[in-house]
């Protein structure tokens, strides 16, 4: 039986990385997603390879206007979200924190905390209607446990983890759920942002060394902790902080 069937989601970065591995996944247990992302043709090319249960939609999370244009787009094409999975995300480059522009850390904080905020407004009033919805925002280990070189990026996750739990329990009496994944760090597009150094095997051994599981992330294993958050599964589930991470938290 399909775990999300005759669900609809959102998901943002949902043409690659993370979020795609999450998109396909809902499409496949039966969930209507619309798929957001900065690159809209990518997007597209997604929407159209998972077929009518699919939509695409260009969409810069940092502006509160264009994360209501997406709503919009959903409500249109499939009905108000069940679901609404804040996944874009953006880094700066691992260096030392005085070196990072203010450019810069505005863009990350703009990208990762405040597109939450956008999200919110828009899709808690549709919610509150259907008296009930998961929000899942994606954080990440460097909120639960920070290290030298990605400082203003870690303090950008922190808030998200933390404003994940505060969400919970301020929503809960409408019976929406918000809920945060952790992952560790997976090869995606920012990894070597992440690294500050070249992505090489030797590079990735020095991440993995502190893994217990042997292994960084995938978008399958944030896609598997997506689905169960956002499954009737977690009914009862609110407010936790998951680490998605092989034990790198420990």
């Amino acid at each position: 039986m399909s775990q999300l069937k005759d669900k609809i989601a959102i998901v943002t970065g949902a043409a690659g990385g993370f979020g795609e591995g999450i998109a396909r996944l809902f499409v496949a247990e039966g969930a209507k997603v619309l798929i957001a992302d900065l690159d809209g043709a990518k997007a597209a090319r997604l929407a159209e390879e998972l077929g009518p249960a699919a939509r695409a939609v260009a969409c810069d999370v940092s502006k509160g206007d264009e994360v209501a244009r997406a709503v919009a787009a959903c409500a249109e094409a499939f009905g108000a979200p069940d679901i609404v999975v804040n996944n874009a995300g953006t880094t700066h480059r691992n260096q030392p924190m005085l070196e990072v522009d203010e450019a810069t850390f505005d863009r990350v904080f703009n990208v990762n905390v405040k597109s939450i905020y956008h999200m919110a407004r828009a899709v808690v009033p549709l919610m509150r209607e259907r008296r009930g919805g998961s929000i899942i925002n994606i954080g990440s280990t460097a909120g639960l446990r920070p290290r030298p070189g990605l400082t203003w990026y870690n303090a950008s996750k922190g808030a998200v983890n933390l404003l994940s739990k505060s969400m919970a329990a301020e929503l809960g009496p409408d019976n929406i759920r918000v809920n945060a994944i952790c992952p560790v760090m997976g090869a995606t597009g920012l990894i070597e942002q992440f690294l500050g150094v070249p992505d090489t095997p030797e590079n990735r051994a020095k991440i993995v060394a502190g893994i217990p599981l042997g292994r960084m992330s995938t978008p399958q294993d944030v896609a598997n902790a997506a689905l169960w958050l956002a499954s009737d599964a977690s009914q009862f589930i609110t407010g936790v902080e998951l680490p998605v991470d092989g034990g790198r938290t420990i």
